[in-house]
């Protein structure tokens, strides 16, 4: 930031801005420092990263220089890039994320892949499957569901009005039907979800106290605390759930949530204990427990 700082009045060119601003990040220990750079200066000058390069000798004027500086300061805060630019792609789609709702992870899409799975081999002579994705955030689970599986009625809760308006928007942007409900999860539910999903899916908060405090800086000063912490031991979701999750299933309607690579044994302890059967945990592609999927059997 000095270094470009001290050349204000240098007359830049797009492709020296470019490697001086790759360069500064890859000396401050940045991963895909030159990627970084790309979609910064991309982002500050309305150019994708292809343009770019074809415009490479192009002289750039103070003010698109100011709004490159601001970017990259950003950045330098450790700001997350996809906050940054305000949007990240999750599934083959596009979201739109702000600092209200936490970034779609790639190791998520397992979760609407155990989904569509199910819908597949299970529900796919069902007129209607109903579905709710319990902590929508930006809408990307419910979002990408809905995208994929024709028959199936999809709504979204979330306790956080400002998140529920950015995931109504993506839900808009891509043209799909979700219904979105204001609600904490972890309180009785309102009487017209009684025995009304087929499928209950989440990502919920599953991090700890000690692994909270020792998050990179990324994640801990800019993702919503209440999308990651979960108790002293991650856990704390999933006990409080677990009495709400039968009020909410119909008889062998199945749940998919999202787990921390340790808590799989933990998980599956808590859902058994209250009457969950033929419960699979399922990994990611860097082969860590990522999914666990069980079914409601009981009637009641």
């Amino acid at each position: 930031m000095k270094q470009l700082s001290a050349e204000k009045n240098k007359k830049w060119k797009l492709i020296e801005l470019l490697n001086k601003t790759a360069d500064y990040l890859s000396e401050k220990e940045f991963d895909d420092a030159r990627l970084n750079a790309e979609l910064l200066l991309g982002h500050a000058l309305g150019l994708s990263r292809v343009d770019l390069y074809t415009n490479y000798d192009r002289p750039l004027i103070a003010e698109e220089l100011d709004l490159c500086r601001a970017l990259l300061k950003r950045r330098m805060a450790h700001e997350p890039l996809q906050y940054i630019l305000g949007e990240t792609e999750f599934y083959s789609l596009p979201f739109k994320v702000t600092r209200d709702v936490l970034i779609p992870r790639p190791e998520t899409e397992l979760l609407v892949e155990k989904v569509i799975e199910q819908c597949s081999a299970h529900d796919a002579d069902q007129d209607d499957i109903q579905i709710v994705d319990v902590g929508t955030g930006s809408g990307n689970i419910a979002i990408a569901i809905a995208k994929n599986i024709e028959n199936a009625t999809v709504t979204a809760v979330d306790v956080s009005r400002d998140a529920l308006m950015i995931a109504y928007g993506n839900a808009q942007a891509h043209e799909v039907n979700v219904k979105f409900k204001e609600l904490d999860a972890l309180k009785p539910w309102p009487a017209e979800y009684s025995k009304t999903f087929d499928i209950v899916v989440s990502n919920p908060p599953y991090i700890g106290f000690s692994e909270y405090e020792n998050l990179p800086p990324e994640i801990k000063k800019y993702e919503p605390k209440s999308s990651l912490l979960s108790g002293n031991d991650g856990l704390d979701f999933y006990r409080k759930f677990a009495n709400i999750l039968p009020t909410l299933l119909k008889q062998n309607g199945t749940a998919f949530f999202e787990i921390g690579e340790r808590q799989a044994s933990s998980v599956k302890n808590i859902y058994a204990d209250c009457g969950f059967a033929d419960i699979r945990v399922y990994d990611d592609m860097a082969g860590k427990n990522r999914v666990v999927k069980m079914q409601w059997n009981r009637n009641g």
